[in-house]
């Protein structure tokens, strides 16, 4: 009777269709691995489709704030063709609430004009969940620098 009420628990338990849902820090880093795959495919209008329409770029190579879609659109303006890479290597990430995450951590740019050597860099994504759509809202990328001494 025992070995009946287990396989019976277990068959109940295991055919029940249980579905994992995924919580604000998978969702939203769902959203920085599409970044890094969209940003390896050269892809600028889907990248930029990324971010929310009124977020903000402190890019890696850029002596201004990109704002907005167009100002984000035009830091990107060189991706197409390019052959521009990216790998995220480390990453933490911090849920500030239900819609807001922060990702921090490192990655590395690459470029086929350079030999795809790599260019170390360091990121913070801020997401955030409008109208049940995760999107980037501000996102800050620069250079790793040396070690300090």
């Amino acid at each position: 009777m025992m070995k009946f009420l287990a396989l019976a628990f277990c068959f109940l338990f295991g055919a029940s269709g249980t579905v994992a849902f995924a919580g604000p820090a998978e969702e939203a880093n769902a959203v920085i691995d599409q970044w890094s795959a969209t940003y390896s495919a050269n892809d600028r209008d889907a990248l930029v489709g990324l971010y929310a329409p009124d977020a903000v770029l402190l890019g890696t190579t850029s002596p201004v704030i990109s704002e907005g879609t167009e100002g984000i659109r035009k830091y990107f303006q060189e991706l197409p063709g390019s052959g521009r890479k990216n790998l995220i290597v480390e990453r933490r990430t911090l849920v500030l609430s239900e819609t807001s995450v922060l990702g921090i951590g490192f990655y590395n740019f690459a470029r086929a004009a350079e030999n795809d050597t790599p260019r170390p860099s360091r990121f913070t994504f801020m997401l955030v969940k409008r109208d049940g759509r995760w999107m980037i809202a501000h996102h800050h990328s620069s250079p790793l620098s040396a070690a300090r001494q």
